[in-house]
C-alpha cells in the first residue's frame, strides 16, 4: 500500500493484521527516508536505530522472505526517494490509498510545523501509480479514504478481489491498543488508531484550511485528481 501521511493507513494496516493469514510491517523506508534527507520528524533517534538506514537492506526484508500467506507492507509514498531502485516493484501487488488534499494538509499542519507538497507525496504517488501501471500493464488499485469510511465491508471486499485474496470477517474490527508491529513513532502518531476497534465515520465538517496552507492544497490537487479518476467504488 503506498500512501501519504495521514491518510487513515494505520488504520487499513490494522484490518490487514487482523487477518489470521496476514503479517504487516509498518513503514519500513522510514529510516533510510530521515537518514537520506535529513528532515527533522519526532523520534528520529528511535526511528534511525529500529530500521535499516540502507535502502537495499530494506527491500531485503520485503522481498525475499514471506512472514505469512500475504504480507501487507505499509509505505509512505515520500519516503522512496530518488535513489531508490524500483525493480523490485515487479515481486509485489500495489495499491495506492488516497485522501482529500485539504483534510490531508489540515491534520498533518495539526502534528507538523513543515508542511510541503513533497512530504504529502501525492506528486510521486501518481507517478508510482503510472508507474506500476506501465509496469503491470493493468490499473492498480486505489482507494479513497472517505469511500473506505463511508462502507468498509463494500470497500475492503472490491479491494481484496482486486488483490486476488478472499475478504475476512476479521478485517471489519480488531481489538483496541497498540501492536508491536507498529513503528516506533507510534507514540506521537497512533493515540487516535490505538483507541479504535474499527473503522470510524469520516467527520464530514467543512475543513478550514489557513491562507498560508492554500497552495499546498492546490499544488496536491491535481495529482488527487488523477488517482480519483482511478478509485475503485463498491457498487
Amino acid at each position: 500500500m503506498w500512501s501519504g501521511p495521514r491518510n487513515i493507513s494505520t488504520t487499513i494496516m490494522r484490518a490487514f493484521e487482523n487477518r489470521p493469514d496476514c503479517a504487516v510491517i509498518d513503514e519500513p523506508l522510514y529510516a533510510h527516508y530521515l537518514h537520506t534527507t535529513g528532515d527533522p520528524h519526532p523520534m528520529q533517534s528511535e526511528i534511525l536505530a529500529a530500521l535499516p538506514r540502507n535502502w537495499r537492506e530494506a527491500v531485503r526484508g520485503l522481498t525475499e522472505a514471506t512472514p505469512a500467506s500475504i504480507f501487507f507492507q505499509k509505505h509512505m509514498c515520500h519516503h522512496l526517494t530518488a535513489d531508490v531502485d524500483r525493480t523490485w516493484f515487479k515481486k509485489l501487488s500495489h495499491f495506492f490509498l488516497i485522501r482529500e488534499p485539504a483534510r490531508m494538509v489540515a491534520s498533518y499542519a495539526d502534528r507538523m510545523e513543515k508542511v510541503t507538497p513533497e512530504v504529502l507525496g501525492l506528486a510521486l504517488e501518481a507517478e508510482l501509480f503510472d508507474h506500476v501501471h506501465d509496469l503491470t500493464g493493468a490499473v492498480p488499485a486505489v482507494v479513497d479514504a472517505a469511500d473506505m469510511l463511508a462502507d468498509p465491508r463494500g470497500m475492503l471486499t472490491k479491494l481484496c478481489d482486486q488483490l486476488e485474496i478472499p475478504f475476512l470477517e476479521e478485517m471489519l474490527s480488531w481489538p483496541q491498543g497498540p501492536r508491536a508491529s507498529d513503528g516506533v513513532w507510534a507514540p506521537h502518531w497512533y493515540k487516535s488508531v490505538e483507541s479504535s476497534s474499527g473503522f470510524r465515520p469520516q467527520d464530514e465538517r467543512t475543513i478550514a484550511v489557513s491562507q498560508s496552507l492554500r497552495g499546498i492544497v492546490a499544488a496536491c490537487q491535481p495529482h488527487y485528481d488523477h488517482l480519483y479518476a482511478h478509485r475503485l467504488t463498491a457498487d
